[in-house]
Formats: structure tokens, C-alpha cells, sequence
């Protein structure tokens, strides 16, 4: 590989100094007063998206622990991307991958900063909730459920919808946490809390493009093994109508013309 030229190994020095001021020497020849004003413009840059991002996490953070977390992402973690709005999404991957954990993190750190990145994801989609190819009057048994595309099932340990400053869980509760993160027709980011057999209920139609509402229905029956299934189907039934009222089931899929 070639040497690099004075001016690229000035460009590169720069570069390590903006990212890591503490470990890498400002290039010679520079005002330290100058220097400051693009230390201060690229880190702040950052932080803010980054704080912007994830709002709740910044908002039970401490700022010296937030800052020297921010400050070790920008000079240590390698993007994989130059988009501003993927930001977020990097962060979240230095936080699951890259990131020693510290004595006084907080133990739903990585499940918190997973849902806000979910809420961010939703909200910034370019996708828009369709307007044709669906019935929005069609029976969700007997037709096959259309599901929103800016609708996502997560699950954590931790209740991170409720998490703030005034709730901070030192241990996760027995039951896990379901929710649908979800953007309506009107372009609000919503979330639902729902149960783990409506949530398993959206993974089978989404997992199996063929089934009709019953079909999954009927799987979460074999399943459950519950001794009645008609309790399951009506269950089954005002779960995805319960979906269709708030948007998230927009109705029944149109079959392709052939």
C-alpha cells in the first residue's frame, strides 16, 4: 500500500484527534481556540442525535456517565454507515456489541435502547400504511388478517414502555413485557401492551402468508391444548378485531387477480 501523502496523514491525524482528543495530538500548526470549535461541533453533533434518539435512556443517565458513554462510542465504535438518521441504529449495535457494561448500569439498558430505537424506526420509515388491497369490512376468521407494515411485536424482560425517571425496576418482573410499536394513519407512533398469546397470535401470520384468521387460530389452539376450543377462537376473534379497531389489522387481504 502507498504512503500516504502530507495532506492525507494531516486529514487523518485531524480525524483522530476530533474523535479521541485525550489520545491523539491535535495536527501542528493549528490554534488550539480553533481546534476546540470542531471538537466541540463533531461531538455535539453526535450527542445530540444520538440523545434525540433515545431520550428515556439519556433522561435516568447521569451526564458524566452519559458523556464518557457518547465520547467512547464516537472515538472507539466503527460506523457502518454515514446517514445521520442511522445514527441511532449504530448506537444501539455499540451498546449490544461493542460496549463494556459497567457496576451501576442500569439492567434493562440494552432492552430500553432497543424499544426507543423500535419507536425511532417506526417513526422515520418511509413506508406509509396502505390505502388499497385489503377489505376493511372482510371477516378476519374466515379471510386472511392484513397486518400494518409499520407494525413491530417485541417482547423484553423488563416493562420499558413505563420505564423513566420516576420508574426505574431494579429486577424484572415475573411476566414478560408484549407490545405492538406501531404508526397510525394519521402518522403517530403508537404502542399497545397486549399478552403473549396475541403476540404469538401476529407471529403466526406473519410467519405463514396463507393463513386466514382461524388457521392461526387454530395453531395457537394446538398449542395451548385448552380443553374448550371454542374459549380460544373467541379469544382468537376479539384479539384481531380489538388489532382492527386501532389499525394495526387493517382489514382483510385482497386475493391477486389472476
Amino acid at each position: 500500500m502507498s504512503k500516504p501523502s502530507s495532506l492525507q496523514q494531516m486529514q487523518m491525524n485531524f480525524a483522530a484527534h476530533l474523535r479521541n482528543p485525550a489520545q491523539s495530538s491535535a495536527p501542528e500548526g493549528i490554534e488550539n481556540r480553533r481546534m476546540q470549535i470542531y471538537r466541540d461541533l463533531f461531538y455535539n453533533n453526535v450527542e445530540g442525535f444520538v440523545s434525540g434518539a433515545f431520550p428515556v435512556l439519556r433522561s435516568i443517565t447521569s451526564d458524566e456517565k452519559w458523556h464518557r458513554m457518547v465520547r467512547d462510542f464516537f472515538a472507539n465504535y466503527r460506523c457502518q454507515t454515514p446517514y445521520f438518521l442511522e445514527i441511532s441504529q449504530e448506537f444501539l449495535t455499540y451498546l449490544q456489541e461493542q460496549r463494556t457494561s459497567e457496576k451501576d448500569d442500569w439492567p434493562f439498558i440494552l432492552e430500553l435502547a432497543h424499544y426507543e430505537w423500535v419507536e425511532l424506526l417506526v417513526d422515520s420509515a418511509v413506508d406509509e400504511v396502505p390505502s388499497t388491497g385489503f377489505n376493511p369490512a372482510g371477516n378476519l376468521l374466515q379471510g386472511r388478517p392484513m397486518i400494518s407494515p409499520l407494525a413491530y411485536v417485541v417482547s423484553y424482560h423488563y416493562p420499558v414502555h413505563l420505564i423513566g425517571p420516576d420508574y426505574t425496576p431494579e429486577e424484572a418482573p415475573e411476566s414478560p413485557t408484549f407490545l405492538i410499536v406501531y404508526r397510525n394513519s394519521e402518522m403517530d407512533v403508537k404502542f399497545m401492551a397486549i399478552n403473549s398469546v396475541t403476540a404469538r397470535l401476529l407471529m403466526v401470520l406473519q410467519e405463514n402468508e396463507s393463513y386466514t384468521g382461524l388457521d392461526a387460530i387454530n395453531i395457537i389452539q394446538q398449542e395451548l391444548q385448552h380443553p374448550d376450543p371454542n374459549v380460544v377462537v373467541e379469544g382468537g376473534k376479539q384479539a384481531l378485531q380489538h388489532l382492527h379497531q386501532t389499525g394495526i389489522v387493517l382489514g382483510t387481504q385482497l386475493k391477486p387477480i389472476k
